[in-house]
């Protein structure tokens, strides 16, 4: 180590991944490591953490003009997809070797062989991910594909993924899932001990390193913040911030900013990865299966529920209200790209449901860029001191 040289620690560390998320994986590729990107909660990183490579979400960036990404794309579509392969045309995912993508939605599903042929990466892997889950069918034919999708690694890496190997993956990657829930569970308090922002910042880091790493990185988090002096100020509007992808801190911040504390969420980066654990199952892959079928909460998945249309409503969102009651929420945030079809044809039952709760419910629809978030501050300084 150099003279002089300060390795960072803790949430100090955090900022540093959320600033340069690149640099941590790009060295481990330097030293001999292969780094797969992918897309969305759907891609199990316990496979890819099995097999021996660094899985790392690609995410795009809301401060980057999109310049080149039009000439291969429609303007019409998901602007955060748009971002990505903008950054992916300008050279910015380079490092990567491989390329995984799920069926999350059509967007994530077309940006797969978009860029298989522009950017021609080492490797590259489409799992189907079934949108009707209740449905044995769908659990066999995903468990195949999970099957596929192992087996390809496996070709890709040279090493065969024991089911030894597979529930220490399973294992290190729930660990991390009961980290975060320890983290989370700090904001039900009144102060919080940790803002809205630092969760967001520390769930994004955890998206850029290995599995292993993070451990560490969550323990020493753990420790700083209950060792902190200091709290966050006391406000009287503690908000759930609901969507989809929300890869970057500026519209956390902005909320909190204008005079609330965000303490719980409901996003693909946020508490979506990682509330449930995956159970332990004889062979592992039932187990990664039923998981990430079940316990992630995404509008892509139909739930069918007998009964009324009211018991069908309780059913899809009572996970919510859950939320709501532990962590004293007062009033719910979403926020939305544009052309996000996914979560917006959810929405109105959304908004329904927690209106009839006695929820204050606000929508914000916006741009996947930096000035979209300060085009919402009045509406939502006006939410704010409605419910505080």
């Amino acid at each position: 180590m150099q003279a002089g040289v300060t390795i960072k620690k803790g949430l100090d560390q955090v900022r540093e991944l959320n600033e340069h998320r690149a640099e941590r994986a790009e060295e481990l590729r330097y030293q001999g490591k292969k780094v797969v990107g992918y897309f969305c909660a759907y891609a199990p990183a316990e496979l890819m953490t099995a097999a021996g490579v660094v899985p790392f979400r690609i995410t795009g960036d809301v401060r980057e003009p999109i310049t080149q990404a039009d000439a291969y794309l429609e303007t019409i579509m998901c602007p955060f997809i748009r971002s990505c392969f903008d950054m992916a045309i300008k050279g910015r995912y380079d490092f990567l070797d491989g390329l995984v993508v799920p069926h999350s939605c059509d967007t994530v599903e077309r940006i797969y062989t978009i860029w298989q042929y522009n950017r021609s990466p080492e490797y590259s892997h489409f799992i189907n991910v079934p949108h009707i889950i209740r449905n044995p069918a769908s659990h066999r034919f995903f468990k195949a594909e999970l099957g596929q999708f192992q087996k390809s690694l496996e070709r890709y890496t040279g090493t065969q993924i024991s089911a030894a190997a597979l529930r220490e993956a399973v294992a290190l990657h729930n660990e991390n899932r009961t980290l975060l829930r320890e983290l989370s569970r700090l904001r039900r308090e009144d102060p919080p001990l940790l803002t809205g922002t630092e969760m967001l910042q520390v769930l994004i880091a955890g998206m850029t390193i290995p599995a292993d790493e993070y451990r560490g990185l969550l323990k020493e988090v753990i420790a700083e913040v209950r060792g902190r002096a200091e709290r966050p100020p006391t406000r009287a509007a503690r908000v759930l911030v609901y969507g989809a992808e929300l890869d970057d801190a500026s519209f956390i911040e902005l909320i909190e900013g204008s005079g609330a504390n965000v303490v719980i969420d409901d996003l693909c980066v946020g508490t979506r990865n990682y509330w449930d654990d995956i159970a332990p199952t004889d062979d592992p892959l039932d187990g990664i299966t039923s998981y990430y079928l079940e316990a992630i909460r995404c509008p892509r998945t139909y739930r069918d529920t007998p009964g009324s249309h009211e018991a069908d409503l309780e059913s899809r969102y009572r996970y919510l209200m859950d939320f709501i009651d532990e962590f004293k929420v007062n009033g719910v945030i979403s926020y939305v790209f544009r052309f996000c079809d996914t979560h917006e044809f959810d929405l109105p039952e959304v908004r329904d449901y927690l209106e009839s709760q006695g929820v204050p419910f606000l929508h914000l629809e916006e741009d996947y860029d930096i000035a979209a978030a300060g085009r919402l501050k009045t509406r939502i300084q006006a939410f704010l001191e409605m419910i505080g």
